[in-house]
């Protein structure tokens, strides 16, 4: 078991949607269609890019996010395709699963 054992078990990966405010992570992976992943890969929400959920309108929908100095809002099927890890996993290569 080395050092890196367990930090990103698949069941601490979560949709964006399903943060709440005032919770972020590290984005892990964008899922969906190539037209979907593109658009957001556009906005700047690339692997790696650390996120913090600002607010959250009724419904979830639209779902504000603040990274990179900025605040972006996102309707729920985007927020709905930005995979999630916690923070402490930033680093991690990915090879303890």
């Amino acid at each position: 078991m080395g050092v890196l054992s367990g930090c990103c078990e698949s069941g601490k990966e979560k949709a964006l949607s399903a943060l709440s405010v005032g919770e972020g992570g590290v984005v892990a992976r964008i899922e969906g269609d190539g037209s979907l992943k593109r658009r957001i890969l556009e906005m700047g929400l690339v692997p790696g890019t650390q996120l913090r959920v600002e607010r959250k309108a009724p419904l979830n929908d639209p779902v504000s996010v603040w990274f990179r100095g900025y605040e972006l809002s996102l309707r729920v099927d985007e927020a709905d395709a930005v995979i999630i890890r916690p923070a402490g996993c930033a680093g991690c290569p990915g090879g303890c699963r």
